[in-house]
């Protein structure tokens, strides 16, 4: 599934227990660098550094990002798989 929407992205990483968070050291003028999520159990590291969903999310709306997400995997248990992507870029 894919979405730019922000009640979809939080209802998502909500029903996770995932918190928005960026990359530690990617962070350019200021503002959050790669973004993703804090899914305990999943994606715990040293380098995640949550921060506010406000902050997520203009980073998210200011690059033009798209989620893409999965709610379930084949066999019917929750997906905690994601990724950003912008529709701008273009792949050669």
């Amino acid at each position: 599934m894919i979405t730019a929407n922000h009640e979809v992205i939080q209802r998502w990483a909500r029903e996770r227990g995932a918190k928005p968070a960026t990359i530690a050291g990617t962070e350019r003028d200021g503002r959050a660098g790669v973004l993703t999520f804090n899914i305990p159990g999943y994606r715990e590291s040293s380098r995640i550094r949550e921060i506010t969903w406000d902050d997520w999310f203009y980073t998210f709306d200011l690059r033009r990002l798209n989620l893409i997400y999965q709610e379930q995997l084949r066999d019917g248990r929750q997906s905690n798989f994601f990724r950003t992507e912008s529709p701008d870029r273009e792949d050669g």
